[in-house]
């Protein structure tokens, strides 16, 4: 992902996250800080960016910062590739454990990252903006 490319981002993430999208601030934060500790992609389809996700990566952890895919677009392994460019991403760059956070009211993107090896290891109350709680997860990474 690139600057050039928030226009498209930050629909999506408005889209998707109504209650608690981040701020084009956020996001140009977070680009910024590519590559030393960010790794940010997008899904395209034609000449149209559909999805997006990001990784926070330092030392031996890293964290999936977010995942959102177009509504029409989702269910069809989208967001899942760019789960698999994360994990990958993570394990260059030396990670031994990878965490994320996903609101308790989200049980399809659960599912997923379920299905990826991700185990619950806890809860953050309130977490979200509107009050929901936050499923903290983790999967540990093979070299």
């Amino acid at each position: 992902m690139t600057m050039a490319d928030l226009p498209a981002v930050m629909t999506i993430e408005r889209t998707t996250f109504p209650l608690d999208a981040w701020s084009e601030g956020m996001m140009r934060g977070e680009l910024a800080d590519q590559p030393r500790t960010r790794h940010y992609v997008v899904a395209v389809v034609g000449d149209e960016i559909i999805g997006y996700a990001g990784l926070a990566a330092a030392g031996d952890q890293a964290d999936v910062q977010t995942i959102a895919v177009l509504a029409a677009h989702q269910g069809r392994g989208i967001g899942g590739a760019m789960l698999t460019e994360l994990l990958g991403e993570a394990r260059r760059r030396g990670a031994g454990e990878i965490f994320l956070e996903v609101r308790a009211d989200n049980p399809r993107a659960r599912a997923v990252y379920e299905r990826f090896g991700f185990e619950e290891i806890g809860v953050r109350r309130r977490y979200y903006d509107d009050g929901t709680d936050a499923i903290m997860m983790r999967r540990k990474l093979d070299g």
